[in-house]
């Protein structure tokens, strides 16, 4: 008898916090819950309880998916690591994907223009299709000013800000990377942290006692 094929997806590189337990290509659990800056904190509850609805324990799972971001600083980090911890101390095979590709999939219409604010005018986007079930990558992922973006695209889209990803679409679509080595994944925060910026410009953040 062929085994059946577990998937556990994660991502937390917006306001929501999306999980999904996926078999045989069917999404049998998923949690997809907006968040108040907790998501460290309800990710592995959340995680136990998919699991437990299933009778799964997390040996049980062949392949993990995580969302890389862009997105929030913090919340992409999450996600990240946790699914890094749980490939390497499981032997899990790991496979990455944007975050916005999965906030993309939500949407039906032929053009879907994916969105993370990332505050004074700028976001996250990127701009993708729908063809025959699929989710195709038109534009790559950036971080600009909103409406600079917008001003380059001369079709007709939806806007999608938040929605819960259909993984199915997303699984029949060729937007996964397998990751070979796991320690050296990182997040694509697509924008320098404020420590980094303070080194480029010289900045000191030690205090002089």
């Amino acid at each position: 008898m062929k085994k059946s094929l577990k998937q556990l997806i994660i991502d937390t590189a917006t306001d929501y916090i999306y999980l999904a337990l996926v078999v045989d290509g069917v999404e049998k659990q998923s949690i997809y819950e907006k968040g108040i800056n907790n998501h460290s904190v309800t990710i592995i509850p959340f995680l136990k309880e998919i699991l437990d609805l299933e009778n799964f324990k997390l040996q049980d799972i062949d392949e993990i998916i995580v969302g890389i971001g862009p997105g929030s600083y913090t919340g992409v980090r999450i996600g990240v690591t946790v699914a890094k911890m749980i490939s390497y101390l499981n032997n899990i095979n790991l496979y990455k994907v944007s975050s916005l590709a999965l906030l993309a999939s939500y949407s039906q219409e032929p053009y879907v223009l994916a969105l993370i604010d990332a505050r004074r005018g700028n976001a996250f986007m990127g701009f993708y299709s729908n063809v025959d079930k699929k989710l195709l990558n038109i534009k790559d992922d950036v971080l600009e000013n909103i409406e600079d973006f917008k001003g380059k695209i001369d079709l007709k889209y939806q806007e999608v800000r938040f929605g819960k990803p259909k993984i199915s679409k997303l699984l029949s679509s060729e937007l996964f990377e397998k990751v070979d080595d796991v320690h050296n994944l990182v997040p694509n925060y697509l924008q320098k942290t404020e420590a980094e910026r303070n080194k480029n410009n010289g900045i000191n953040l030690k205090t002089n006692i």
